[in-house]
Order: C-alpha cells, then sequence, then structure tokens
C-alpha cells in the first residue's frame, strides 16, 4: 500500500517504526521512514526514472550524492564495484542528488569527470531527500520492492564509510550494504537494518525545520486558489478529471492521491523539461507551487479558516473553450458506433466546407463524443474533382489527441482554407472492452481579415522504424533539413503505447546544436502542442532533429506485446515515430505563396529518417528496416566511391534493374 508522510516530524505517526526499534542503538539521526514513498526523478541525461517502474527489480539501492564531494566520488567508485557484482541478479542500482546548490548542467560534468557507472538523479525540489530523511551524502538505502518498496537496510555503504572510520584504503570488515543486499535476495532480515550515519557532507533541507509553519499555510488562501488556477479546469463537474475537485473535503480524501500525482509528475499533465524551452501553454505547477502544496499535505493538509471557493465557486466545464468563447462555425461528425472489442479500422469521414469562400482559422477546438475510444483525429481540406487550382494551399483544418483538444494559432498567422470542395477527417477508434458511441463536434474560429503569414505544417518521422522484441531503451532519430528561412511556432510529437522518452533539438549548419523541447516521460494520454513562447528563426540549412526513445521490455505497464518485433503502423499496437512542427516561412505571405519551399523541406524527410548521425551522408550501416535492401547493390549507389550517399547520390534514380527494384521495395 502506497503511504504518504506528513512531514518529516509527524514521520513517526504516519509511517510507524516498524522494524526500527529492534535496531535503535545503531539508527541514523531522525527517524528512517519504513518504506519508500513513489516519484519520479531525471537523471542527467534527461531520461526520467518512476521508482515504482522498478518493481520487477529483486533489489534497488540508492544513494545520496554531493558534487565536489570526494567522499561522494569514492562512494561512487564502490557502488559502481556493487553494481557490477549484482548485475546478473537485476539489482538496480541510482544515485540521487537532492542538493540545490547542485545545477543538473553541474551534476552531468562531475559525473563525466569521475566516470560514474550509476545514474545521478535529480532531486531538484528536494522531496525524495525530505522523505528518505537523508541528512549526508553517501546515505545507503536498499529498497525490498516485493514489500512495497521497504527500506530494508539505510547507512553507508560498509565501514569504512561510517563516521570517524572513513578510510577507502583499508579493507571493508562488515560490508552492511552488500550484505543487505543478500538479505533482501534471499527473502531474510537484515541484521544491521540501520547504522550510523556515513561520514559525508551534510545536505541542506530548508524546509525540514518548517514544519509549524507548513501546519499554518492557508488552505482558503494558498490553497484552494492554487487548485483552481492550476486543477479545477480539468478536476470539475463534466471535466475529463476523474473527480470534480469542489470543496475542502474532496481535496483532503484526494491528498495522498495528490502528493503521489505531483512526487511522479504525473500532474499537472505537462512533461516537458523545465530547464529546455519556454511555452506559452505551461499548465506545470512552479517549483514554489508545488513545494507549497506537497508541504501542506505532509502538514495533515489542515482546513484552517477562510471561506471555501472550490465549493462557493464550483462550476461545470463549459461546451467550448472560456478563453475561446463560443465558435464561429461547428461542424458535427457523423456519430459512429465503436464496438466493444476488436480491431476498428481508420474511419474516413468527410462534409461539405462550411466556409464561405478562401477562409483562414485562428483556432480550432475539439468536442469528443466518447473521449475513452478515440484515439486521434487528424483532417485536411480536399479540392473537388476536376476544379482549378485554389489560391490558398489547402492545409490541416485541426487535429485531436488524447489529452489535448485546443489549437489555438499565433497572433498575425493563420491556417488557410479554400472555398468549396470538403473536410476530410481521419478518426481512429480503439476498443477498450465497452461498447460506445462517438459524435464528435469541431469548433472553429475565424479571422475576420487575411493574416500576412500563412502557419505551415510538416512532420519529421521514420516510416521504417525497426523496435526489437523486449529492448527496454530503443532510439530512433529523424530530421528535416530546411531549405529557405523559417520561423518556428509549435511543436508536437507523438508516438503509441511504447514512446518513452522524446527529444527535439536544431542543427545550425555550422554544426552548433540547442536543444528546444525534451519530455524526460512521454505520456500517450496527454499528448500536447508546445508551443514556443518566442517563435525561433530558423536559418537555412539548419535540421530539425527527433529523437525517440521506446520501452518494449515487459516492464513497460501500456505495452500491448512486448514479444513482438514493432513496426511502423496505424493501429495503437503498433507504433509511429511523428513529430509535427509549424511555422512558416521567412518570405512567404498569404499574397506570396511559396509551395516549392515546402515541397523541398519534404523531399529531406526519407534522406533525414536514415542519416541518423545528421552528418549529411548515409553509410550502408545506417540503411536499415525497409531500406535494408538497397545494401547489396550500395556501389552502384555510390557513384563518387567514398563510402557514402550524399543527397544527390541517394535521390538519384538507379540505373540498373535489380537497383531500381531495391528502391521499389524501400517505398
Amino acid at each position: 500500500m502506497r503511504k504518504s508522510l506528513m512531514s518529516a516530524a509527524a514521520a513517526v505517526v504516519v509511517l510507524g517504526l516498524a522494524g526500527i526499534s529492534s535496531v535503535a542503538a545503531l539508527t541514523v539521526d531522525g527517524p528512517t521512514p519504513e518504506r519508500a514513498a513513489n516519484f519520479q526523478l531525471t537523471d542527467t541525461t534527461r531520461l526520467a526514472h518512476d521508482l515504482y517502474y522498478y518493481k520487477y527489480a529483486p533489489a534497488i539501492v540508492l544513494m545520496s550524492q554531493t558534487d565536489g564531494s570526494k567522499f561522494s566520488r569514492d562512494s561512487a567508485a564502490e557502488l559502481a564495484r556493487l553494481q557490477d557484482a549484482y548485475k546478473a541478479k537485476g539489482v538496480v542500482f541510482f544515485m540521487i542528488n537532492s542538493n540545490t546548490s547542485d545545477t543538473r548542467e553541474a551534476a552531468a560534468a562531475e559525473a563525466a569527470k569521475n566516470k560514474f557507472q550509476v545514474p545521478v538523479l535529480m532531486d531538484e525540489l528536494q522531496f525524495v531527500g525530505e522523505q528518505l530523511n537523508v541528512k549526508r551524502d553517501g546515505e545507503v538505502f536498499v529498497l525490498n520492492p516485493k514489500d512495497g518498496f521497504r527500506i530494508a537496510y539505510h547507512g553507508p555503504l560498509d565501514d569504512r564509510f561510517a563516521g570517524a572510520a572513513y578510510n577507502t584504503k583499508s579493507k571493508a570488515k562488515d560490508a552492511y550494504a552488500a550484505k543487505a543486499i543478500d538479505a533482501v535476495l534471499s527473502g531474510n532480515p537484515v541484521a544491521k537494518a540501520r547504522v550510523d550515519a556515513p561520514a559525508g557532507k551534510l545536505i541542506a533541507f530548508p524546509e525540514r525545520g518548517r514544519a509549524a509553519d507548513h501546519a499554518n499555510i492557508s488552505y482558503a488562501k494558498t490553497i484552494a486558489p492554487l487548485l483552481q488556477a492550476k486543477c479545477v479546469t480539468c478536476h470539475q463537474k463534466g471535466g475529463i478529471g476523474p473527480f470534480a475537485m469542489n470543496s475542502y473535503e474532496v481535496v483532503k480524501g484526494f491528498a495522498p492521491t495528490i502528493r503521489e500525482s505531483i512526487t511522479t509528475r504525473r500532474m499537472p499533465p505537462w512533461f516537458a523539461d523545465p530547464h529546455i524551452g519556454k511555452f506559452t501553454n505551461d499548465t506545470s505547477l512552479s517549483p514554489d507551487q508545488a513545494k507549497t502544496l506537497i508541504h501542506w499535505i505532509e502538514a495533515g493538509a489542515p482546513r484552517g479558516e477562510g471561506e471555501d471557493i472550490l465549493k462557493t465557486q464550483a462550476g461545470e466545464a463549459p461546451d467550448w473553450p472560456t478563453a475561446l468563447g463560443k465558435p464561429d462555425i461547428v461542424v458535427q461528425l457523423p456519430s459512429f458506433s465503436v464496438p466493444a472489442s476488436g480491431v476498428v479500422e481508420y474511419q474516413t469521414m468527410e462534409v461539405n466546407n462550411p466556409f464561405k469562400g478562401d477562409t483562414w482559422l485562428r483556432a480550432v477546438a475539439f468536442k469528443p463524443g466518447a473521449r475513452q475510444v478515440l484515439h486521434h483525429i487528424t483532417s485536411g481540406y480536399s479540392p473537388e474533382r476536376g476544379a482549378p487550382p485554389a489560391k490558398l494551399p489547402g492545409s490541416s483544418v485541426g487535429s485531436y489527441v488524447p489529452g489535448a483538444g485546443i489549437q489555438v494559432y499565433n497572433d498575425g498567422t493563420g491556417a488557410p482554407v479554400p472555398s468549396g470542395g470538403k473536410l476530410r477527417y481521419s478518426m481512429h477508434y480503439t476498443t477498450n472492452g465497452k461498447a460506445a458511441t462517438d459524435h464528435t463536434e469541431i469548433g472553429y474560429y475565424l479571422l475576420k481579415t487575411a493574416p500576412e503569414i500563412i502557419r505551415r505544417a510538416a512532420v519529421i518521422s521514420d516510416a521504417g522504424l525497426r523496435i526489437p522484441a523486449g529492448e527496454q531503451r530503443h532510439t530512433e532519430i529523424s530530421y528535416l533539413e530546411f531549405p529557405a528561412d523559417a520561423v518556428l511556432y509549435s511543436i508536437h510529437p507523438h508516438a503509441h503505447y511504447r514512446g518513452a522518452h522524446v527529444e527535439l533539438k536544431e542543427k545550425t549548419p555550422d554544426g552548433k546544436e540547442t536543444m528546444l523541447l525534451s519530455l524526460p516521460r512521454y505520456d500517450f494520454n496527454w499528448q500536447y502542442d508546445y508551443d514556443l513562447a518566442q517563435p525561433l528563426t530558423v536559418k537555412a540549412g539548419t535540421k530539425l532533429i527527433v529523437t525517440w526513445v521506446y520501452d518494449n521490455s515487459e516492464h513497460n505497464p501500456s505495452n500491448p506485446d512486448p514479444k513482438k518485433n514493432v513496426t511502423w503502423g496505424e493501429q495503437s499496437w503498433e507504433e509511429m515515430m511523428y513529430f509535427r512542427i509549424n511555422y512558416r516561412w521567412a518570405d512567404e505571405t498569404s499574397t506570396n505563396i511559396r509551395n516549392d519551399l515546402q515541397t523541398k523541406l519534404n523531399d529531406t524527410r526519407t534522406f533525414g529518417s536514415l542519416d541518423d548521425n545528421a552528418d549529411g551522408k548515409i553509410e550502408k550501416a545506417e540503411l536499415v528496416g525497409t531500406y535494408a535492401a538497397m545494401k547489396e547493390h550500395f556501389d552502384q549507389y555510390d557513384t563518387n566511391h567514398d563510402g557514402v550517399l550524399d543527397r544527390k547520390e541517394f535521390g538519384v534514380r538507379p540505373v540498373s534493374r535489380q537497383v531500381q527494384a531495391d528502391v521499389d521495395a524501400a517505398m
């Protein structure tokens, strides 16, 4: 059973001292909690780690770490040896840095300089260090996942790291941590479950001494307004949240769940790394907000005095976004009955173009009729057959994915929709064991006059992806290369149930690389557009490079089938490597349309999906997936015989029938 702490001072009351009193003479300063609460932390390589994900491990070892500390460095070296010794047995090891003065960049440099073999997780808000009651660096925790993540051991690695005995040149006489691991693996009690604190540096936890202040946090003045601003939009009657946050009593009842949702970064549902990029639609809690809410809950979630605005101002979710108001035009899609089980092929729905004349969209909002089975909607404009070419380029007329139903275009921009023709919608439904009927409505918000800027879209993808069965960290890389200057507005990553981590970076012609977006953990249920707070100028020759990491292991709780070699596919149990970008061409206006640039950009997609190191050349080893058949006749493509294919060589039509067959097989 998952438990939450109310405060360090109240830890004895909440978690009890079972398993600690018998070794009271050896306890570290202050009580060690009985169990480790769940958390999610990001490591120095920007990958997220959820503690309870590793429930499959026979044991988990955590160690506190500090940059620049000789004690930490010596402990890290010994921890690496311990990791090697237990690797074959599946024991998982992490170091945790809870120092507010140690940045992730500094910790990454420390790890590289000292060749750390154990990942370093950054506990930037100190929630994990506070909960575990860490005091110094070098403190080791051995967890037993099979027993509710019970802390089987807390103390130094061995007797050489204990207090005044710190001397790594001697030989350990009592290997406390190793003995604890052995005991957990064998199912036996740990003989010394709590050992005197190690000789590491003290770590400052400023909130630890403020228990009285936390108990005085005002629900009425601080907590309720915070929840109203950050949570109630979804957690109200008719909202997408699983319960309505409409009173103190509800909040109090869900307090442990709220705490865990914050410490595991599930809620609020915003997954962009806060150190990379700024976005106008950021819904996350600020560090101060998160700490205030967590410490109020850990203080017992006191009611205090004052009005409960969650109750007195409780409302219902509006039909359409409050910020946008009623749409100018609402399109009702045909209803569709989704069966309880089985495969539902993509459904194509068409409606007559509801707009009078050439139209520019400023926003689109979706109101799904059966949110629980609607995977996504993509859309586009279809001209009438035989009609002359439209003056405006046809574009998407909005897309829907789980958790995100609003698209608002930047001021001064708009999405063009030519007159006449039809609006076409591709509907993807996934059965969930219960029959449902979907009747989706789409609200369109129009610009009164044509904007100067045309909002464009393109996709960075790799239809040739191959994810081996059981692979826990599989990487796919692809890019687009811009043929002319552009301005980037919004970015949108998309994968299915095996998507675990995604990043977008730009590589300018001079070789400089800048990270634009990182999602340490991708969540299929919340697929956002990430709208740049400051539009980014993308110079000609710049590559926008996407890296996707997939988890096809049995440990991924969402994995449809870890025994399957996964390829590109439309259905949810298949996979996609997809990343949409929205931008404008710098020299394009609504009166000077540059479709030629769009064609040139899209022509770089296949090359970019194969050129994994983004060096502008394709090596034979990079011809994988559907393009592997081209290896046999690689020399016929390589006309200058330099051992690689450049863009011209890759794009030229082959001269022999066999090579042509290779290309046909790859398409």
